[in-house]
C-alpha cells in the first residue's frame, strides 16, 4: 500500500504560512490525506504581508488537481504577539539582517516552531486531527536550531506525552535543499504549482513585494531570498538539463 493510500482515510493539519515551503507542504498534504485544515500564526513579523497571501493561495490550489477542493478543509489563523513581544529579532523589529556571535542569523525567533507545533497539536487535539505538517528543514536552511530533526522527534514525544495522543509531525522538506523543493513542486502539482508559488507565496523577511524577480517576489538580498533564489537556479537549470536530454533521445 502507498503512503497516500494509508492516509487517504485521515486528516491532517498543516502549518501554511504563505511562503514557498509552506505551500509544497500544503500540496504535499492534499496529495495523501482525505482532510486537510490550515493553520497560520500572526505573531508581529515584518514580512506579514505573507498572511495577505494564504487565502489567495490556498484559493488557487485548490484548483490544480482533481480532488484537491473536496479534501482542503477549514483554515485558522492564531495570534500569538507575546512571541513578537519577547523576540528582539529582525523579523520582529526593524534591524538589518545581520549573523550573531554564536553563528546565527539575527532573523531567528527563539522558541518559535517549538510554540508553533503546540498550539497546532492543541488545535488538532480540538479537531479530532492526527497528523500535523509543517516545513522545517535542516538541509538547505538558516541554522535554526528549531528546524533540526532531533527537535521535532523531541517535539513529537513531549506532545504525545504531554496530551495523551498520538500525533505524527511530518517534515517533507527536512532532508531535502531548496531545488529539491521546487522539484517537488512540480512532481505534486506540475509546472502550474510552480508558477503560482513564483506568484503568489512570500518568503522575503522584509516584506518586500515591489520587485518581482525570476522566483518571485522579494528584495533578493535577506537569508530567505537567497536561499529561494539559489534553489530556483538550480531548479531551472537542472530542468533545462532534463529537456535537453529529452530532444535528444
Amino acid at each position: 500500500m502507498s503512503e497516500a493510500a494509508a492516509y487517504s482515510g485521515e486528516g491532517a493539519l498543516v502549518l501554511f504560512s504563505g511562503g514557498q515551503d509552506s505551500t509544497t507542504c500544503l500540496a504535499w498534504a492534499l496529495a495523501r490525506f482525505g482532510w486537510v485544515e490550515t493553520l497560520g500564526f500572526h505573531y508581529g513579523q515584518r514580512h506579514a504581508v505573507e498572511l495577505e497571501r494564504r487565502p489567495v493561495l490556498r484559493e488557487a490550489i485548490a484548483r490544480l488537481v482533481p480532488g484537491w477542493a473536496e479534501r482542503l478543509g477549514d483554515d485558522h489563523l492564531l495570534d500569538v504577539p507575546v512571541l513578537g513581544q519577547i523576540s528582539e529579532t529582525a523579523l520582529t523589529r526593524d534591524v538589518a539582517v545581520h549573523m550573531e556571535a554564536n553563528g546565527l542569523p539575527n532573523t531567528f525567533v527563539p522558541g518559535r516552531n517549538l510554540v508553533f507545533l503546540t498550539f497546532a497539536a492543541a488545535l488538532a487535539y480540538r479537531r479530532g486531527l492526527r497528523h500535523i505538517v509543517g516545513g522545517m528543514c535542516e538541509t538547505d536552511f538558516s541554522g535554526y536550531p528549531d528546524c533540526r530533526d532531533d527537535t521535532i522527534k523531541a517535539m513529537q514525544v513531549a506532545l504525545n506525552l504531554g496530551m495523551e495522543k498520538r500525533f505524527v509531525l511530518h517534515t517533507p522538506l527536512m532532508w531535502i535543499d531548496k531545488a529539491e523543493t521546487w522539484q517537488l513542486a512540480e512532481r505534486l502539482g506540475g509546472r502550474s504549482l510552480v508558477d503560482l508559488i513564483v506568484e503568489e507565496t512570500h518568503t522575503c523577511y522584509l516584506g518586500e513585494r515591489g520587485k518581482r524577480q525570476d522566483w518571485g517576489y522579494g528584495c533578493g538580498e535577506c537569508p530567505a531570498c537567497r536561499l529561494r533564489a539559489e534553489g530556483f537556479s538550480r531548479y531551472r537549470a537542472a530542468r533545462m538539463v532534463e529537456s535537453h536530454a529529452a530532444a535528444n533521445t
